[in-house]
């Protein structure tokens, strides 16, 4: 069961369609956890271009589908209301299996470090259990 649908999320994070890229959020621990759900249409916008004959989530919307993950989770913070996430780098991002229409990945993304303004998440992203993609995200907040 969702613990926070498409609405809900857009009142912590900016991004609107085409470009928000979560569809619930499962579970918070606030400025800790959070795993998100998100669900591959086969008529997803990219699916358009990247291939017309073979379609696969790009690696770097996955990365990004994780970011806004960590970003509820950052932005959940009561200090953090109404800033906005920014990506401040992307380290050890490893890609181990195809994203395809039907899929859903579980997102998850563990906070390991926040200082001030700064942060950085360890973010997986799986398909029923096989990790489809691994990473270090770090952000920065807006003041």
């Amino acid at each position: 069961m969702a613990l926070m649908n498409k609405e809900q999320i857009m009142e912590i994070i900016p991004h609107r369609d085409p470009f928000l890229l979560i569809d619930e959020i499962e579970e918070l621990e606030i400025g800790k956890r959070v795993v998100a759900k998100k669900y591959i249409a086969p008529d997803s916008f990219w699916f358009k271009g990247h291939f017309p004959d073979y379609p696969v989530t790009p690696g770097v919307l996955i990365v990004e589908m994780l970011a806004q993950a960590g970003a509820v989770c950052a932005l959940s913070m009561p200090e953090n209301k109404g800033k906005i996430a920014f990506f401040a780098g992307i380290d050890k991002a490893k890609f181990r299996r195809q994203v395809v229409p039907g899929d859903t990945l579980t997102l998850e993304v563990e906070m390991l470090k926040v200082k001030g303004s700064f942060g950085v998440g360890s973010a997986v992203a799986s398909v029923n259990g096989e990790k489809a993609c691994s990473a270090e995200i770090k952000f920065a907040l807006s003041k």
